[in-house]
């Protein structure tokens, strides 16, 4: 029977900063444990730690440092930046493992701690397992020695070599001057770096979110609240709104009018674009349960099919890899572009869209629009103990509803993997009837959660 991960979900361990199990202590242990079992080998062992700018960082960052110095691993720090970057480095240094202390979007008070394996992917759920069941055992007297404990470092030029990085994806020969560009950093990981790139590649940046104060991270900014976004285009009367959330592996964007441009709309751009340029790999792209269908339409008119996926960019990398796709993503906006990056990074899909928009000379409200999107709607249901999903009544009314969109619509229900919430979507041809089955669904879902409470 396989074990169960306790600590690890969907994007790492997250939690409340200073509770369990988002403590030093459970840091201090996972140090040691993921030291222990990435050291292989006689050669000097290094990992890789990157933080975004939340105050609880200042806890765990040290924590972690500790554990892997015990475990004889030699620590390089590089600060607050994206976890792209982080990722992009693990690699080029030739790590043996990356670290990224970030909870994403959530607020401040939360944190997490994602982990890189020398490839630079995120560690499947069967490594995290051992991970943990070496948490759980008995760590100490697998620790180094006094001769053979590690060291720690800083990496004073880690936000220079994304920048290039980042930079390199940009079509050579093409330059973003002219273009006034509105940027959200969501006072997160990429409040220096993303200005900077653009800023280098000539594009004239109004900044947003560039002053974290360890409080401050998404809070009324960045990709989960683009109203800041919006507003700051049509003042500044910019070409452009590009906002990221706190570790910028994500990417919303807002056209010239203020209109919103999500990851699937970015998807079928990025799309359509490699496709004409010979550069689109594997059969179609790779996006998750929450793609629009407008999306998938769009795709199958180009002759593409829409590979979908559990929710989760962990989940749309192990398909692209396995189907040999270069492109994926999430309508949320996570952006997972293969042949330069080996996770999310909103900064990189953000400057495809750029070169998409530069080359055809056209303003972004034109050029964004892939295709129209069916109507959708998402509500989510809290509840207390035992998963509501499981009660008659509920599947019921979930096979009833499926059975009414027939081929005009559908229905996703799901937990969510962090939080006690059923998230229930549908879409369809008919808006009213949206609204009414999601409305009718949440109904049913919260009373059968009261009566589980009860």
């Amino acid at each position: 029977m396989t074990q169960a991960r306790r600590l690890f979900g969907t994007d790492g361990i997250r939690g409340k900063a200073n509770q369990d199990p988002m403590t030093a202590e459970m840091a201090l242990r996972l140090g040691q444990a993921a030291g222990i079992w990435f050291t292989r080998g006689d050669h000097r062992h290094r990992v890789l730690i990157g933080k975004d700018t939340r105050l609880s960082g200042y806890m765990l960052e040290p924590a972690l440092t500790a554990g892997f110095i015990g475990a004889g691993m030699d620590v390089t720090l590089v600060g607050p930046l994206p976890t792209p970057a982080i990722a992009m480095l693990t690699r080029s240094l030739r790590a043996d493992l990356g670290v990224m202390i970030s909870a994403s979007h959530n607020p401040y008070e939360d944190n997490g701690i994602k982990l890189f394996g020398p490839d630079g992917f995120k560690l499947s759920d069967d490594t995290e397992r051992e991970i943990e069941a070496l948490m759980g055992g008995e760590v100490l007297s697998r620790l180094a020695g006094p001769a053979k404990l590690g060291r720690a470092a800083r990496l004073d030029d880690a936000a220079g070599r994304y920048i290039e990085g980042a930079k390199s994806t940009f079509p050579r020969g093409l330059r973003l001057d002219g273009m006034k560009i509105v940027l959200d950093c969501a006072n997160g990981a990429a409040y220096k770096v993303a200005p900077a790139a653009l800023w280098e590649l000539g594009a004239t940046v109004i900044p947003l979110g560039v002053s974290p104060d360890g409080t401050n991270i998404n809070a009324g900014c960045g990709s989960t609240e683009p109203a800041l976004l919006r507003a700051e285009v049509l003042r500044h009367g910019a070409d452009l709104g590009i906002a990221l959330d706190g570790d910028a592996d994500r990417v919303i964007m807002a056209d010239e009018q203020g209109q919103l441009i999500d990851g699937d709309q970015v998807l079928a751009l990025i799309a359509r674009s490699w496709r004409d340029a010979g550069r689109l790999r594997g059969d179609g792209i790779v996006a998750t349960v929450m793609s629009n269908l407008g999306l998938e339409r769009f795709l199958g008119e180009m002759g593409l099919p829409l590979h979908r996926t559990r929710v989760g960019d962990r989940y749309v990398v192990e398909r692209m890899r396995a189907g040999g796709n270069n492109l994926g993503g999430e309508q949320s906006g996570h952006m997972i572009l293969s042949d330069f990056s080996t996770t999310g990074d909103g900064l990189v899909a953000a400057l495809q869209i750029l070169a998409v928009i530069v080359q055809e000379g056209r303003p972004a409200s034109e050029v964004c629009r892939a295709f129209t999107p069916l109507p959708q709607r998402l509500k989510n249901v809290r509840f207390a103990g035992t998963s509501p999903l499981k009660h008659e009544r509920v599947q019921t009314a979930i096979r009833a509803a499926e059975k009414d969109f027939g081929h005009k619509g559908r229905v996703l229900i799901r937990e969510s993997g962090t939080e006690p919430l059923v998230r229930v979507m549908a879409e369809g041809e008919d808006l009213l009837m949206v609204e009414r089955v999601v409305d009718e669904l949440c109904e049913i879902i919260a009373k059968a959660g009261a009566a589980e409470a009860a």
